[in-house]
């Protein structure tokens, strides 16, 4: 399961420097992935692309950018479940293609 930021979002991008997948954009700004650059998820506020997000899993015991944020807008994603299985082959498709 990704995690999610909502609308309680301040901007303060406590998180971005805390995702070891550089799965968290500003609101607005394109993502990238294997150097192929995509349209941004949100324009309102800061986001997390799904496909890159891993939960921290393969890095940590749980997700960093949750206890960074000094608003609680970071939460798991009931939309994006994915077992841990399916969370280290993401991290692994990372590895090969390269996370920017």
């Amino acid at each position: 399961m990704a995690v999610k930021i909502t609308e309680d979002c301040i901007a303060c991008n406590a998180c971005e420097a805390e995702c070891p997948n550089i799965a968290i954009y500003d609101a607005g700004v394109p993502w990238s992935l294997g150097g192929e650059e995509k349209e941004a998820l949100s324009d309102e506020f800061t986001y997390v692309v799904p496909d890159k997000c891993t939960e921290c899993v393969g890095f940590y015991d749980e997700p960093q950018c949750i206890p960074a944020c000094p608003t609680e807008a970071i939460i798991m994603d009931p939309d994006n479940v994915e077992t841990k299985e399916q969370l280290e082959a993401k991290k692994d498709h990372l590895d090969e293609v390269g996370r920017e």
